[in-house]
C-alpha cells in the first residue's frame, strides 16, 4: 500500500513525529492529548471527531495540523444547503468532446477539514462513507482513487446546539477516536490573549514534513509488534461491549480493528516496537465511546453512561499475563 515510501530508522520516525507534535503543539496551547490523538490518527489511516463548543479550537487543531504537512489540503464547511456532489464531485458534460468528464469535489486532498460536520443532512453526511472507509469515490459507476494519506478531521457541535443533525452509526463507525478539546485553563487562555491580539499564529506554521514521510512513518508504525494474547485482548474488550446490558449497540469488527492500529501508533510514538495492554487500555474510551449507544433509561444513571460502562469493561476484562511484562 505504501510501496513507493522511503525507509526510515526508529530515530527518524521520533525526529519526524517530534517535528509534527510541536509544531501544532505552538498553535494548540495546553492540549498535548488533543495533539497527540490527531497525530495518531493520522499514521494510523483513521479519521478523527472533534466535538466539542463552538470557539474552543476545533477548527485550530484541524487546520494546525495540516499547515504542518506539506500535502494537499482542503476545508469543506458543512451546511444544510451542503450536496453531496460538492462534496464527491459530479460528472459533467463536455459539448465538445462529447463525453462526460469527472470533476474532482472537494474530498479530493490527503488532509480534509469537514467542518461543523452535523450542520449538514444526513444524506450529505453520507457522501463520505465510501471515501472514509475505501479511499475512493465512485461516480456513475466509475472509480475515483483518494491520495495517499488520507485524513478526514470533522469538527461537530454538540447536537443540543440549535441546527445540528445526528451522525449516523454508520457514519460514526467510519471515525477512529473521537475527542473533545475542553476550555483551556487560565494560563493557557491568558497567554493566548497576549499571544494572538495582533497575528494568527496558523500564519507562522510552515510544514515539518511532506506526504512521502507521512507514508513512511505509517509504514514504520504498522511494523509494530501485537502479541497474539493482546489481539485476544481487544477482541475480549469488544466482546464485553455488545454483552454489556447497560449498552443497546457495541463496538464493530472495524472498531476492533482500529482500536489495534491506534495502539500500534502509540507504541511507536513512545519509542516501542511492540504494543502493550496498557496502549490497548487506555484507547478504549477514545476508540469506542463514539460508536455506542446506551441501553434505554440508562442515561438516568448518569450524565455519561457509555463511557461509564466502558472503564468498567476495561476494570473487569483480564489483561493477558504473557503481556504484562
Amino acid at each position: 500500500m505504501h510501496e513507493n515510501a522511503p525507509s526510515i530508522t526508529a530515530e527518524q520516525f521520533a525526529q519526524h513525529t517530534s517535528r509534527i507534535v510541536a509544531s501544532v503543539s505552538s498553535v494548540i496551547d495546553g492540549k498535548p492529548d488533543a495533539v497527540r490523538s490527531a497525530l495518531v490518527c493520522l499514521l494510523a489511516e483513521g479519521h478523527l471527531l472533534i466535538e466539542d463548543v463552538p470557539g474552543v479550537g476545533k477548527t485550530m487543531l484541524a487546520r494546525a495540523l495540516a499547515a504542518s504537512v506539506d500535502a494537499t489540503v482542503r476545508r469543506i464547511q458543512f451546511t444544510p444547503d451542503l450536496l453531496p456532489g460538492d462534496v464527491t464531485g459530479v460528472a459533467v458534460y463536455d459539448p465538445v468532446e462529447r463525453e462526460f468528464e469527472f470533476k474532482r469535489g472537494a474530498i479530493f486532498a490527503h488532509i480534509v477539514i469537514a467542518d461543523e460536520i452535523n450542520r449538514a443532512s444526513p444524506k450529505t453526511q453520507s457522501a463520505l462513507l465510501e471515501a472514509m472507509e475505501e479511499h475512493q469515490v465512485t461516480v456513475d459507476g466509475s472509480s475515483h482513487p483518494l491520495p495517499e494519506p488520507f485524513l478526514v478531521v470533522a469538527t461537530q457541535n454538540p447536537l443540543e446546539m440549535e441546527g445540528t443533525y445526528p451522525l449516523p452509526e454508520a457514519q460514526r463507525d467510519r471515525f477512529m477516536m473521537r475527542i473533545s478539546m475542553g476550555y483551556p485553563d487560565a494560563a493557557a487562555e491568558t497567554l493566548m490573549l497576549r499571544q494572538r491580539d495582533t497575528a494568527n499564529p496558523l500564519a507562522s506554521v510552515t510544514p515539518v514534513t511532506d506526504a512521502a514521510t507521512v507514508r513512511a512513518l505509517i509504514a514504520w508504525a504498522r511494523r509494530v509488534h501485537v502479541a497474539e494474547s493482546l489481539e485476544e485482548y481487544a477482541v475480549a474488550l469488544a466482546q464485553a461491549t455488545r454483552q454489556d446490558p447497560s449498552l443497546h449497540l457495541g463496538a464493530s469488527p472495524r472498531a476492533t480493528l482500529q482500536l489495534v492500529r491506534a495502539a500500534k501508533v502509540v507504541a511507536a510514538l513512545d519509542g516501542r516496537e511492540y504494543v502493550v495492554p496498557d496502549d490497548l487500555a487506555d484507547l478504549v474510551i477514545p476508540v469506542f465511546a463514539h460508536r455506542l449507544l446506551a441501553a434505554r433509561g440508562v442515561h438516568r444513571a448518569g450524565a455519561q453512561p457509555v463511557e461509564a460502562a466502558l472503564r468498567q469493561i476495561v476494570s473487569r476484562v483480564p489483561v493477558p499475563f504473557a503481556a504484562r511484562v
